[in-house]
């Protein structure tokens, strides 16, 4: 991988990691498209690679909502209710990833790391979240433009534990992790903006567990002379690169978002997932982008 492909692949991690499209699925498919991933090593590598600009993109996280962090500080030292209201949730929506994932991780890597069954996933999500924006639209007309919905102050447990399970079904690439907690979120009847911050919040244990997780596979890997490793497959350089660009560009979609949720609903996002379904489907088809 040179320094070029490592910073499309950034930007497009930044770009869609918090947004409800996909990181994984654009990257799978951006890589076909770069021509990545066609040799066994360097596909393994690619894989691993994906997961860890993922734990990049969480330094974002924790500039941009620096004082929510420091109130759940605050609710673990006992000195703010509210703070240990939050932190509680976020490790129970936590638990069906912790628990499932390492069991069924594997598996997924294998047989759905390709471009057809992300495809596949990129479009039932798109519907999925079209129908959903019709729904709030139809809210909207009923209650007017801020119809009522929960915040993240008014969660339960049970609604953090239904989050949880919605993000375990994002094992599957393609679907969002995003998509997954901040639609689930959505279902439940959290208010969209507020469903989108708890899934940003969400994500830093669940995509810190995964980045530890596959970087200590993958040293394993290259220790017991399986592979090469990712950093001497792809090279130090252009990860590291890879890497600074994702905080960027993650940053700025994070801000974002909160402000397009704030006045609009997913569909559009799920018009955006069709809609890259069929052009990719296309490419595939005639042979222009290669299937690994």
């Amino acid at each position: 991988m040179n320094i070029f492909q490592a910073i499309i692949l950034g930007i497009v991690e930044g770009i869609t990691e918090f947004l409800p499209v996909s990181s994984t699925g654009h990257l799978i498919l951006g890589a076909a498209a770069l021509g990545l991933g066609e040799d066994p090593g360097e596909k393994a590598a690619l894989d691993a690679y994906f997961v860890v600009i993922q734990g990049a993109s969480l330094l974002a996280i924790v500039g941009l909502y620096w004082s929510r962090m420091m109130q759940m500080l605050r609710g673990i030292m006992g000195r703010d209710p509210a703070g240990l209201k939050l932190f509680t949730h976020i490790i129970i929506a936590f638990l069906p990833a912790l628990i499932l994932w390492p069991l069924l991780i594997g598996l997924s890597q294998k047989y759905l790391f390709r471009p057809v069954p992300v495809l596949a996933a990129l479009f039932l999500g798109g519907v999925w979240m079209i129908w959903l924006g019709s729904r709030w639209k139809k809210q909207r007309a009923e209650q007017g433009d801020d119809p009522p919905g929960l915040t993240i102050e008014d969660m339960t447990w049970k609604h953090a534990l239904g989050i949880g399970i919605f993000q375990f079904f994002s094992i599957w690439p393609g679907t969002s992790r995003a998509m997954m907690t901040i639609a689930g979120g959505v279902m439940l009847r959290m208010k969209p903006a507020q469903a989108a911050e708890f899934s940003f919040l969400l994500g830093l244990p669940t995509i810190a567990a995964a980045t530890v997780y596959t970087l200590g596979k993958d040293y394993l890997r290259s220790h017991d002379g399986e592979s090469l490793g990712m950093f001497a497959e792809l090279g130090i350089v252009p990860v590291l690169v890879g890497m600074i660009v994702t905080i960027i560009s993650a940053a700025i979609t994070v801000k974002w978002l909160i402000g397009f949720l704030n006045r609009h609903s997913l569909a559009a996002f799920g018009w955006y997932r069709v809609a890259l379904c069929i052009v990719f489907g296309s490419l595939l088809f005639t042979g222009l982008v290669e299937l690994w």
